[in-house]
């Protein structure tokens, strides 16, 4: 949620930027929140000008009440309580405009960065740089799911019994190769600094208006029936909520934090060859990293964090790219974002594995989330990043240390994380 007073003194530029982001049918509501916000301002006068008119009224009663003069003094009586309904009825009036304001505004995309690049959606989101080289080898990798089946790691026949479409158990040592992926994960980050947390995987239905936009939240949560709760998407939902209405010591800042949970999604399952695999899931693991930070230092952050992700995914021997989100790819609460892609020999191509996003201070707004300064306080802002999302992870792993034989190589700083195990064979 923007800053409504970039609306009072800059529509221009709130307009440029819907249409940055080819969102035309907004522009209409710049306009609207401006005239709103004209008759927001306009009653406050008034009921502002009745309280001091009520207050001093009042006064005379009692000077009356002293001098005997009780029929004065109750017509004055009759004033102010006249007074008071008024100013009730601006209240209410106050009340409503502000509660539509709040409505347009929270649809009102935030203005993105400049170093945005232009584009309509994904098909011309932007390769940055890329780290390792892709390889494609000279044997044929076949498809992840029959990789892990001939390896005896899963069962989806299983889980569509138990749970339907979109469901899996892993086993054996591809069970405990994703493990060791994010508990890996985990402790590099530890080691990088951020604090370690566990967060709740349900939450409040605020925080998931504070939190993402409500497409996004359409697309993305389940709720949980006759309760205000929803399942997290991801744990910087709940991570980002940990700090709702809460007014933070400059001294704690930067706050920097990493955290497991498991993450459920109404994710909407592609047709054939990928309902076998785990590429679209309903449910997966995924360790996160968040930061809370000064607004001249979220930059900085940024390039720090998806640097993070691109060491890790190196660490695992995989190839990667950044590719920068365009203006049209970009969810209307982040200002710049980029996606962390892993290359998958098998499809010679690269697929996404993370994303690395900063939203400048439209979660704080929502959540009310604010540092004490000189001049007062103020928002903050707030930054999200996939460190290890899996199984996509687990694919991207799998394909790229996929050998001729049908085994699976282990990279070096994950064996530790399997009991000293360097390879995973194809059960006779």
């Amino acid at each position: 949620m923007i800053d409504i007073k970039l609306i009072r003194e800059n529509r221009d530029l709130v307009k440029e930027n819907i249409k940055k982001k080819f969102q035309d049918e907004k522009l209409p509501l710049v306009d609207e929140v401006y005239e709103l916000d004209k008759k927001v301002r306009e009653v406050q006068v008034k009921a502002d000008n009745l309280k001091a008119e009520k207050n001093r009224v009042s006064g005379e009663i009692g000077k009356l009440m002293q001098q005997g003069l009780r029929d004065e003094a109750e017509e004055v009586k009759k004033k102010v309580a006249n007074y008071g309904e008024e100013i009730k009825a601006l209240e209410e009036e106050q009340a409503k405009l502000s509660s539509e304001i709040k409505d347009k505004m929270m649809v009102i995309p935030q203005i993105i960065d400049a170093s945005v690049p232009i584009g309509k959606d994904d098909t011309e989101n932007v390769e940055v740089q890329r780290f390792g080289e892709p390889v494609v080898p000279s044997y044929e990798i076949p498809y992840h799911a029959d990789i892990i089946e001939r390896v005896g790691g899963m069962d989806k026949d299983a889980a569509g019994r138990t749970s339907g479409q979109g469901f899996y158990y892993l086993l054996g040592d591809i069970a405990r190769l994703h493990e060791a992926m994010i508990a890996y994960a985990r402790d590099f980050m530890i080691d990088a600094g951020f604090t370690y947390a566990i967060p709740p995987f349900m939450i409040h239905s605020d925080v998931v208006t504070g939190v993402m936009s409500f497409p996004e939240m359409e697309a993305m949560m389940y709720k949980i029936e006759g309760e205000d709760l929803y399942l997290i998407g991801t744990s910087e939902h709940s991570m980002i909520g940990k700090f709702k209405d809460q007014i933070i010591n400059k001294n704690e800042l930067p706050i920097s934090m990493t955290s497991y949970s498991p993450c459920f999604r109404k994710e909407g399952g592609s047709h054939g060859l990928e309902e076998r695999g785990l590429y679209r899931v309903h449910q997966f693991e995924k360790q996160e990293m968040i930061v809370i930070c000064e607004p001249e230092e979220s930059m900085k952050w940024y390039e720090k964090m998806w640097k993070l992700t691109v060491e890790i995914f190196r660490n695992f021997d995989i190839p990667v790219r950044q590719l920068e989100c365009c203006s049209g790819d970009l969810a209307d609460l982040k200002v710049k974002s980029c996606d962390i892609e892993a290359w998958s020999p098998r499809q010679q191509k690269y697929f996404e594995v993370g994303s690395c996003s900063t939203l400048g201070d439209a979660q704080a707004r929502r959540l009310g989330i604010r540092a004490k300064g000189e001049k007062g306080t103020y928002y903050l802002h707030t930054l999200n990043n996939t460190v290890v999302a899996t199984p996509r992870g687990l694919i991207a792993l799998i394909e790229n240390n996929y050998q001729e034989d049908g085994s699976i190589k282990i990279p070096k700083a994950l064996q530790p994380y399997m009991g000293g195990k360097t390879l995973i064979v194809p059960k006779k």
